[in-house]
């Protein structure tokens, strides 16, 4: 799903989620199988990421959204320039 700032900030708020904050990750990297205590919803502002959960495996560019529910295992895999991406939780 593709979306502007203005319209992410409003889902953002519509959904209950807490102001977002700006996340910034290295090239190449990567974080292994983890789960967060907090349902996420994101939109990435530049680079490229992706996200393996035991039902698939999705890349996002800049403008894409994505969401994870709370205690989702997944891994992340970061682009060749790294990503950077605003998030919102819950």
């Amino acid at each position: 799903m593709t979306m502007t700032h203005e319209d992410f900030i409003g889902a953002l708020r519509a959904g209950g989620f807490q102001e977002p904050v700006t996340v910034q990750r290295e090239a190449g990297g990567f974080l292994d199988m983890h789960a967060h205590p907090f349902e996420a919803k994101a939109l990435v502002l530049t680079g490229e990421l992706s996200i393996a959960t035991a039902a698939q495996d999705c890349r996002y560019q800049a403008g894409d959204v994505f969401h994870l529910a709370a205690d989702m295992p997944h891994t992340e895999r970061y682009g060749p320039e790294g990503v950077t991406y605003l998030v919102g939780r819950k």
